[in-house]
């Protein structure tokens, strides 16, 4: 546990080395994936060993390494890859970030601002590669739910419905794959929705789909059936959150329906795995943006002061996240 960072460290340098997609067709010897890195081949072999002992790589002989199937996360082009997540959490930002924890702790500033002097999306704007890194770190982390979330949560129900935030399209992707008769919007800031038209058209949905930039800060799309949230209330204060909320209830029509996808945090806090991933995603809220993780009691008192009622949530199966259903009060 004290040495955690040790094993996220070393994947982020493979990642960024781009180690897997190096090894994707053929194992290596160190000095080849030196040349092709620009590495030095035996602080690099050291590296190819530690990731063999994590089963991300294999030794194979005479003086080779393999990508191992796990090890395959890190390519960049399969799906399921986890590379943009590996550099957004064990880069720059995240490990300056996180190295002002104990400020944090005693301020609750975040420590992006502490370190950057803005907040998280105020630097995102400033830096495309990281926010380009941030998006498509979005994107993996959805993926990962979709399936369960489709299955979990009936979106037929809805006529038209808008994702919030909805950055590249992936989650509106799946839903409009999964539910024909649905159309949808993916609305979002300009540089948040920069890739998401040609996977709408890739994924044969655009007919369906339309894209609208905007800040929901100021407003969202009005009279939509079903407003979608997928991590977004967590990355934001009470204030902030009650204001996002609130944009959303005056352009809900009488029977539209707000659905968040957080995590829901225990009220009675336990030594489980999926308690774990939603304490530390808790605290990545406060070294980073600056928002945290709530529980239903939070949620429900975040939906009042919008002027919301939260009608039920669903726990999606072997997951920290949940579906949050909310309607106009």
């Amino acid at each position: 546990m004290i040495t955690g960072y040790m094993p996220a460290r070393v994947v982020h340098v493979a990642a960024e080395l781009g180690i897997a997609d190096l090894l994707a067709t053929e194992a290596k010897t160190a000095d080849t994936l030196a040349r092709e890195t620009n590495t030095a081949s035996m602080p690099l072999r050291r590296l190819l060993r530690a990731l063999a002992s994590m089963g991300l790589v294999e030794e194979v002989e005479p003086g080779g390494f393999a990508l191992t199937a796990a090890g395959s996360q890190l390519r960049s082009d399969v799906p399921g890859s986890m590379r943009n997540v590996a550099l957004m959490f064990g880069g720059e930002r995240a490990w300056r970030s996180w190295g002002e924890l104990v400020h944090c702790v005693r301020t609750g500033e975040s420590g992006t601002r502490r370190v950057y002097g803005v907040g998280t999306f105020e630097y995102l704007a400033a830096n495309p590669a990281q926010a380009a890194i941030f998006n498509g770190a979005m994107a993996e982390n959805t993926r990962r739910v979709t399936e369960l979330l489709v299955s979990a949560y009936d979106f037929s129900q809805f006529r038209r419905i808008v994702d919030v935030g909805g950055g590249d399209g992936t989650l509106m992707v799946a839903i409009l794959a999964a539910n024909a008769a649905v159309r949808g919007m993916v609305f979002d800031l300009p540089s948040g929705l920069a890739q998401a038209p040609q996977k709408l058209a890739d994924a044969g949905v655009s007919a369906r789909c339309e894209t609208i930039a905007g800040d929901f800060f100021h407003s969202v799309p009005e009279a939509i059936d079903g407003y979608i949230l997928k991590y977004v209330i967590h990355d934001w204060d009470d204030e902030q959150s009650v204001a996002i909320l609130s944009n959303c209830r005056e352009a809900m029509h009488r029977t539209s329906k707000i659905v968040l996808i957080e995590r829901i945090m225990p009220e009675r806090m336990e030594a489980t795995p999926i308690h774990q991933r939603i304490a530390l995603a808790d605290m990545n809220m406060l070294a980073m943006p600056g928002g945290q993780e709530r529980t239903e009691r939070e949620y429900r008192n975040l939906f009042a002061a919008a002027g919301l009622v939260l009608e039920r949530t669903i726990a999606l199966p072997g997951s920290e996240i949940s579906v949050i259903e909310a309607k106009r009060g």
